[in-house]
């Protein structure tokens, strides 16, 4: 197991809100414009959440500029697993398959984009075949083959050079580790991935050891792109990737700005599932996200790149003044405590519901943002965009309904059970580069203090997680009882989100995100049960399952579903959240309501 496989399209929330100051610290209302158009042309409050907003005002030409507050991690399409660098690179890069272009959940469902079907899956689910259309091509116009999809694949295995992004596709194909990766294959042949057959030009066939009923949902990542093996410039590629999407890369500079142009070797025959409306496309990186805000909001960008929310001050002007530019999407993170078990009192469950009882919930999601800004009270760890999500419908300790303000007699009657009647001490372990979670953990030790137990709140460094929350002996030895987190799906399945999180073969001595230490035979016999299942009810069935054996273990106090505010500019067209990118707007159809 890699630490890369357990970071997660969440790294998005890791690395571009860390630096998106004072991110969702406080709730905020306000006036403006509530429903329909206005004036200046905005397309009205929460016109684009789940649906489309002046979707036939498009016109071909213009730039579409976007802003962010962080780059990305790397535009390599390997190393990339920033949420928005997937949702982005689709400008430049395509896949076998992807998600489909359309609003809400249907986003979540997989469409062709260079293969001409779904895979024609034959052998129990083991092997998965595919032809490539007519027509596509790279930037300079060579037709992509078959070969270089693989050959794009394979450089997930070279981990030493390319590391950082997802590498499902590695554990699946491989799970003996015995392919060494195209840099470093001494194969005579030179075949390559015996896993992946390409038997002529237009034909790709998968192998799998053993059926893994997400495999379609792995091919869709964005590290499933081709690679053209004599454009490859290994841990320079991300600099300037070669395109087989409808833009290029003119150019980037680090941490400063970023132009796409088309790329004129797109054929719109050849790719079903991109528009290609602006002419160019930039990307210009802020320092300072009140800087970034005031700029979208006086219009000289038209949407945050990062998609992770206003920052409060930005968010409070925008409600009273532009509400008809802001959505109010759900964001597919939950925001959570956990109890790592190697920490006592809480290899004791009753020591740990005495916490989920002893909790403020609504100071909780107050402290998040409130009801609008932060979310809906969470009230158990499945996110409500992946099958077999309940919702606030499954409430095993009834966080959103009798206890919301917490229960001091349940938490009491919970910590005698666990031989601490009198309480205890622990640590609360908070990053010190995300204000609404210091606000988060300031709640907890509020509440938790009326119920005589006594946190302490350690701040570390946001960008040290894996090495500080992620070792199992740092977190005993600093005495770290609670941790605060969040989480959000790399596909929207129960193993996407949760497999990392839940199953005790992800324990990790360092880049660990199981932090509850859950070992439980019963856990990992449902995630064992989950890969082998081919049809979706049997799925949402058992992916149901897992969450109410996670919730009954008390590991967890989830905070809130997540919700942001997100600033569209007047200019755009075609726009709408999607669930496939947890909550963002879907950039790849994005136009401009003028050329201009």
């Amino acid at each position: 197991m890699t630490t890369q496989r357990t970071s997660g399209r969440r790294k998005q929330a890791m690395a571009a809100a860390a630096v998106v100051a004072a991110l969702l610290t406080t709730a905020a209302c306000g006036g403006g414009n509530d429903n329909g158009g206005s004036k200046d042309g905005a397309a009205g409050f929460d016109a684009a959440n789940n649906k489309v907003a002046q979707a036939s005002l498009a016109k071909k030409g213009g730039t579409l500029k976007f802003a962010g507050a962080q780059d990305a991690d790397s535009w390599d399409t390997t190393r990339g697993y920033y949420g928005f660098m997937w949702n982005f690179s689709r400008y430049y890069s395509r896949q076998l398959v992807t998600s489909k272009t359309e609003p809400g959940k249907a986003g979540t469902e997989l469409t062709p984009d260079l293969a001409t079907g779904l895979a024609k899956i034959s052998d129990d689910g083991k092997t998965y075949q595919y032809t490539l259309r007519d027509g596509v091509t790279w930037e300079d116009g060579k037709p992509i083959t078959s070969k270089d999809v693989k050959y794009g694949i394979e450089r997930v295995w070279a981990q030493d050079v390319l590391s950082g992004g997802p590498v499902y596709l590695k554990d699946v194909l491989d799970p003996k580790g015995e392919y060494q990766g195209p840099y470093k294959d001494k194969s005579a042949d030179k075949l390559g991935l015996k896993a992946i057959e390409t038997p002529d030009d237009k034909t790709i066939v998968f192998k799998l050891p053993q059926a893994n009923s997400d495999f379609e949902e792995m091919l869709a990542l964005t590290s499933a792109s081709p690679v053209r093996q004599d454009k490859d410039t290994k841990s320079k590629y991300g600099l300037h990737p070669f395109s087989s999407g409808p833009y290029k890369f003119e150019s980037y500079n680090p941490g400063k700005d970023l132009t796409l142009v088309r790329n004129t070797q797109w054929k719109q025959a050849s790719d079903p599932i991109r528009k290609a409306y602006p002419d160019k496309i930039t990307i210009k990186f802020f320092s300072n996200a009140n800087d970034m805000d005031a700029r979208l909001i006086a219009g000289d960008y038209d949407l945050d790149i990062n998609q992770t929310g206003m920052s409060p001050q930005g968010r409070t002007t925008a409600l009273k003044q532009h509400k008809g530019n802001l959505d109010n999407p759900v964001s597919g993170y939950i925001r959570y405590a956990v109890f790592p078990q190697s920490v006592k009192p809480f290899d004791n469950i009753e020591c740990r519901k005495a916490v989920i009882y002893g909790a403020d919930h609504v100071s909780l999601q107050t402290a998040r943002g409130g009801p609008v800004a932060g979310g809906d009270i969470g009230t158990n760890m499945l996110p409500p965009a992946v099958p077999g999500a309940e919702g606030q419908k499954y409430d095993p300790y009834e966080i959103a309904g009798a206890n919301k303000k917490g229960n001091a007699a349940k938490a009491k009657e919970a910590l005698k059970a666990c031989g601490k009647p009198n309480g205890f001490k622990t640590t609360i372990a908070v990053r010190n580069n995300k204000p609404s979670e210091v606000a988060t953990a300031e709640s907890l030790q509020a509440s938790l203090k009326k119920v005589g137990i006594t946190a302490d709140i350690d701040q570390y460094d946001g960008s040290q997680s894996s090495g500080i929350i992620g070792s199992p002996s740092n977190v005993k030895k600093k005495g770290y009882g609670i941790i605060i987190m969040g989480w959000g799906p790399d596909f929207p399945s129960v193993q996407g989100y949760g497999l990392p999180l839940w199953d005790s073969s992800y324990i990790l001595e360092s880049g660990n995100n199981n932090f509850a230490l859950i070992k439980d035979k019963a856990i990992d016999g449902l995630f064992d049960k989950y890969v082998t299942t081919l049809d979706d009810a049997g799925k949402t069935k058992i992916a149901t399952e897992i969450n109410h054996k996670v919730m009954e273990g008390g590991y967890y106090l989830p905070f809130v579903f997540e919700k942001f505010i997100n600033w569209r500019s007047s200019r755009l067209a075609n726009v709408y959240t999607t669930d496939a990118y947890s909550g963002m707007y879907d950039f790849v159809n994005l136009g401009l309501k003028s050329a201009k």
